[in-house]
């Protein structure tokens, strides 16, 4: 029996995948505008954005589902742009599973080998082997409306497999799944990824999603690619203020830069009547407008005035909402803005906890802001 997985290679990132200029225009509609993209081998790739921003076509021009206007798209070194979808080493798990009803759990893993004609006995032995990779080996016999959502899903990846798809594209694959489901289902799918060891490509509008499963993500816009990197780094370091405020949430105070030093820069700003205070170096002049990202989850929430002359504020909380491990606090600073903030609940004893129409402090360390001049 052959095995479904294939071993990565230590310390391997070569362009796997390699997407060149591409452009995609629907009459006088350009859905996707010239987007270059390398995604390495055996990696999860996720590509993150709002409705009708362009990931969902370029997912099926990789699928050959629609044709490319205008660029390149490189497979493992070969060009498959002009390719029909039927000559692509590439599987694609719909976001609605497109499982046959009438046909059991194991007709429909077996559909695609029978198509190609695959040898009767290669078939079971390669169907019960992906049924077994995500553990439905013991539904086989069952249709898919005898079927949990999360079933379905992991039938629909088993049919993915078993054609051992150089590359395998993912849409919206969480999306029928209720939210406890499809958090477990996420670690369990990359558990089931790693393991076969295929390249994947994934579109969510999910962030939480994306930020769970993926090595490296690209969030879109218009069509556009605005930022590409590891979970981590488009989070800790948006470039933009529409990723600061597309991945995850954030509190953006608007200034001038007064003071521009290697290791800092001052930032002066009436949403909090002092400087804010960022302990690293901009390209951007002296006197230019620009924006600081501060994320809830790095802003204090205190009864007494910080003993600091700058990125400190005073308000009245406005609203707050118990979400268990921690508290969100809506806070109406004294020059009106209106800044959300992400406190443990350990901070808090019940008798100390600041409530609706409380005034407070909010205050941030020097390393907590990201400069952001668009």
């Amino acid at each position: 029996m052959q095995d479904l997985r294939v071993t990565p290679r230590q310390g391997e990132a070569d362009d796997f995948v390699r997407i060149e200029e591409v452009v995609k225009i629907f009459d006088d509609t350009v859905a996707v505008q010239s987007v270059s993209l390398s995604v390495r081998r055996h990696e999860l790739f996720a590509l993150l954005g709002s409705s009708g921003c362009g990931k969902s076509t370029l997912l099926r021009m990789l699928a050959g589902f629609e044709e490319v206007t205008s660029g390149r798209i490189i497979l493992d070194d070969e060009d498959i742009t002009l390719l029909p979808p039927h000559r692509r080493p590439v599987n694609m798990m719909f976001q609605s599973y497109a499982l046959f009803p009438h046909m059991s759990v194991e007709a429909n893993v077996a559909f695609g080998l029978r198509q190609e004609g695959v040898a009767r006995n290669e078939i079971h032995e390669r169907v019960f082997e992906a049924l077994n990779l995500v553990q439905m080996a013991a539904y086989a016999r069952r249709r898919p409306n005898q079927l949990s959502g999360g079933q379905q899903q992991r039938v629909a990846l088993a049919r993915s497999l078993v054609k051992r798809p150089k590359l395998l594209l993912l849409d919206e694959p969480m999306s029928a799944l209720d939210k406890q489901i499809r958090q477990a289902t996420q670690i369990e799918l990359v558990r089931i990824l790693d393991q076969v060891g295929v390249t994947c490509i994934m579109v969510t509008h999910d962030q939480e999603e994306a930020m769970t499963m993926a090595d490296r993500l690209a969030v879109m816009s218009e069509g556009q690619i605005v930022q590409c990197g590891s979970p981590h780094d488009v989070y800790a370091f948006p470039n933009s203020r529409f990723v600061a405020g597309f991945i995850g949430s954030t509190n953006l105070f608007s200034g001038q830069i007064v003071v521009d030093e290697p290791d800092h820069v001052l930032i002066e700003s009436d949403a909090l009547g002092r400087p804010l205070y960022v302990s690293h170096g901009v390209s951007e002049p002296l006197g230019m407008a620009v924006h600081v990202s501060v994320r809830p989850e790095q802003i204090r929430v205190l009864r007494e005035a910080p003993q600091a002359d700058s990125n400190w504020g005073h308000g009245m909380v406005s609203h707050v909402a118990w979400l268990g491990s921690y508290a969100r606090y809506q806070i109406r600073l004294d020059a009106g803005q209106l800044i959300e903030a992400s406190v443990p609940s350990l901070d808090w004893s019940q008798t100390d906890a600041p409530g609706i129409d409380d005034e407070v402090y909010v205050a941030w360390s020097h390393d907590a802001g990201t400069v952001l001049s668009v």
